[in-house]
């Protein structure tokens, strides 16, 4: 592993960290709210780190059954066999130590890690993904601890970080690459569409479908 490129990811994933630990917080207080306790939010956030599917898992639950719940979890988490396949050739090593390393494909790493030439530095990947991990974990105990409300978060403007922060990031990659601009363009016109007839959720859900572009080929632009 490069210790340069380990520790320059450290640092670039402490933005992003910062944003998911305010998610978190909401996260780890809704799950408390719904009757899930202390531990249990704290060992989801621990081994899925998925706020997408943590929050789909939760919401649906709720409104749902446990095989609908489930299931829009991982639909909402497909993005990352994509990602995966993007991934694969800039891992090295062994098939466990190749599956070890692609755990941690979150989604501000793999932008961070992303080179010109459509190859990814694991180590810079590593690394940002690891205060992420922390500030998510921590985040969710504290909100599980402390259960501030969601009238809190919205006056102290704490309930827009997250998407605010990631938009900064769509927004770069968008700059970049004329398909991921065709993605999000499809996925916006799809989500715009689905909630004339259903939840926001559902719409999201379904805007996904427009990642499928991510299987075209596209030579890259700076």
């Amino acid at each position: 592993m490069n210790r340069a490129a380990f520790v320059d990811g450290m640092r670039l994933g402490v933005g992003p960290g910062s944003a998911a630990f305010v998610l978190a917080l909401s996260f780890g207080a809704e799950a408390q709210a719904r009757g899930w306790g202390f531990g249990l939010p704290v060992l989801f956030s621990m081994f899925a780190f998925s706020g997408s599917a943590q929050f789909t898992l939760l919401t649906a639950l709720a409104s749902g059954s446990a095989l609908a719940a489930i299931t829009s979890a991982v639909l909402i988490n497909a993005r990352y066999l994509v990602m995966s396949v993007a991934l694969n050739n800039s891992l090295h090593g062994g098939r466990w130590r190749r599956a070890l390393h692609s755990q941690a494909l979150v989604d501000a790493s793999f932008v961070v890690a992303h080179h010109a030439d459509g190859r990814y530095d694991v180590s810079r990947l590593i690394g940002a993904s690891l205060p992420q991990w922390l500030f998510w974990v921590s985040g969710t105990a504290l909100g599980a601890l402390t259960s501030p409300s969601p009238a809190l978060m919205h006056t102290l403007g704490l309930d827009v970080a997250f998407p605010a922060f990631f938009l900064i990031l769509a927004l770069e990659e968008l700059r970049r690459s004329r398909r991921a601009f065709v993605a999000a363009s499809l996925g916006a016109v799809i989500a715009g569409a689905l909630l004339l007839v259903t939840s926001p959720g559902y719409a999201l859900l379904g805007a996904t479908a427009a990642a499928l572009i991510g299987v075209l080929p596209e030579e890259e632009t700076v």
